[in-house]
């Protein structure tokens, strides 16, 4: 049995608190919002989540001492937005050699950094690895098969935080490209909003299905650009992810997508979601990481255009269709005539 901690009250964290309880561990929720261990605390459940039942015995808690200390796991499930802002709240209280598991997806905004990057710099001290892959909390929660990865700087870390995690419905896959796994489970949120929008004009399988092979090779080709490696965007938490994103009505990013298809503004499609949308804040910096790789992202300039710039959406479908003629696969030569 592991002691963990749950930083975080939403629906990701508390549906891998349920996983983690199943499995036998002491379980700890934290958030730093007071009314959200309140509801916890009575209903113990999410309101996400509903019929996803937390064990009486766990631990809800808005205290960081009693969250950090002691722990042989900290789970890093608050929002993207909110990675930097927890890890200072909690880093003095971090043990060297602490293991901290970041769940969420995406890249700082104004520093373009990954989230572990983020949680390395604040907590430099910690033992940091991520987990990524298609995995929608409503499901996971619910006890469906699911498959995921989890990346560590060393295998040992790895392998302990997969046999945490484990069992007959959760199963986990370990990686050493925490890189490239970050980029994909990051980028894949902005296609999705992509694949949303193109849902809100009201188009089909034909443009979503040509969304998520153009999509995966944007995020490749950044990816790769940046040191991830191409096998990992081949897999779970690449393709796999983007899929899932892309097709799924959990997603929140394909959600707001679809509002802002149907003609919202980018604000009123998150407002309506009532959630976090990770790809709205990694489109920008998305982009920033395309000037300085020097990569084509078209994709995801025209999903910027779209919510930064006042572009119309069927204008940015438009756009992408029209763009210069290109050989799909540049690398294969002709034969010679």
């Amino acid at each position: 049995m592991a002691r963990i901690s749950i930083l975080g009250g939403g629906s990701w964290g508390i549906a891998l608190a349920v996983l983690l309880h199943k499995n036998g561990h002491e379980i700890c929720v934290w958030s730093a919002l007071e009314s959200e261990i309140e509801m916890l605390k009575e209903n113990h459940e999410h309101k996400m989540l509903p019929d996803v039942i937390l064990p009486e015995d766990t631990v809800f808690t808005t205290d960081d001492r009693e969250a950090v200390e002691g722990k042989d796991l900290l789970v890093m499930a608050v929002a993207s937005s909110f990675t930097r802002v927890t890890a200072k709240r909690i880093g003095s209280l971090v043990t060297p050699g602490q293991k901290i598991l970041n769940v969420a997806k995406g890249i700082e905004e104004h520093t373009v950094m990954t989230l572990s990057e983020i949680i390395e710099q604040e907590i430099p001290q910690a033992d940091v690895a991520v987990m990524s892959g298609p995995s929608h909390a409503e499901e996971v929660g619910r006890g469906i098969p699911t498959t995921i990865v989890v990346g560590a700087k060393t295998r040992a870390t790895a392998e302990y935080i997969q046999n945490l995690f484990m069992n007959e419905v959760f199963r986990v896959y370990i990686s050493p490209d925490v890189l490239g796994m970050e980029l994909g489970g990051s980028l894949k949120n902005v296609v999705a909003l992509a694949a949303g929008i193109a849902d809100g004009l009201g188009y089909g399988d034909n443009t979503k299905a040509a969304l998520i092979t153009r999509g995966i090779t944007e995020i490749a080709r950044l990816g790769t650009a940046m040191g991830g490696k191409f096998e990992t965007f081949c897999g779970l938490t690449g393709i796999g992810d983007l899929i899932v994103t892309c097709a799924s009505m959990h997603s929140r990013n394909r959600r707001a997508g679809i509002l802002i298809g149907q003609g919202k503004s980018c604000e009123e499609a998150m407002n309506e979601v009532k959630m976090v949308v990770e790809g709205v804040y990694s489109a920008k910096a998305a982009m920033e990481l395309a000037k300085k790789y020097d990569v084509q992202l078209p994709i995801i300039e025209q999903v910027n255009a779209v919510l930064f710039e006042g572009k119309s959406a069927d204008q940015a479908v438009k756009d992408l269709m029209l763009r210069d003629k290109k050989i799909e696969v540049p690398a294969f030569p002709w034969p010679e005539e």
